[in-house]
């Protein structure tokens, strides 16, 4: 069990000691917590985990925005395998539409992994910003 001194955790090991600092411990739990609510949306939904993924690892992992949305990407990969496995059994997949969106998508995704790299911290802050207010738009509208 972890000892609290002066804001570190100390977990003490039989070979070693691990010590955590409390702002370190929190922001960990934070991101735990994404994980879960990154999980629930892409499960649920079968996307927007990285909309939630991405301002979080921004904030308590002090990522820079291209690297947030290039782990978040790796982060939605696993999910969407857990998803795909879930679904299968459960829900008809259009598989016409399926090949017709895979091949295009992955022409778009190598497209916008190369637009990430030459894209300021600023404006790709603002993309995805005007992004999800579009998604939110959109989807009170339908």
């Amino acid at each position: 069990y972890p000892v609290l001194v002066n804001n570190l955790h100390i977990y003490p090991n039989i070979n070693s000691i691990s010590v955590i600092r409390s702002d370190e411990m929190k922001n960990k739990l934070k991101l735990i917590a994404v994980g879960l609510a990154v999980g629930l949306c892409n499960g649920l939904f079968g996307s927007g985990g990285g909309t939630v993924a991405v301002p979080f690892m921004e904030k308590y992992a002090n990522l820079e925005p291209q690297k947030a949305h290039a782990t978040a990407i790796l982060v939605i990969l696993p999910l969407c395998v857990v998803s795909i496995l879930r679904y299968r059994s459960s829900v008809q997949v259009d598989f016409k539409t399926l090949a017709t969106v895979c091949v295009s998508g992955v022409l778009g995704s190598a497209a916008g992994a190369l637009f990430l790299k030459k894209l300021s911290s600023n404006a790709l802050r603002k993309i995805f910003g005007v992004l999800i207010i579009a998604a939110a738009v959109k989807a009170v509208m339908l």
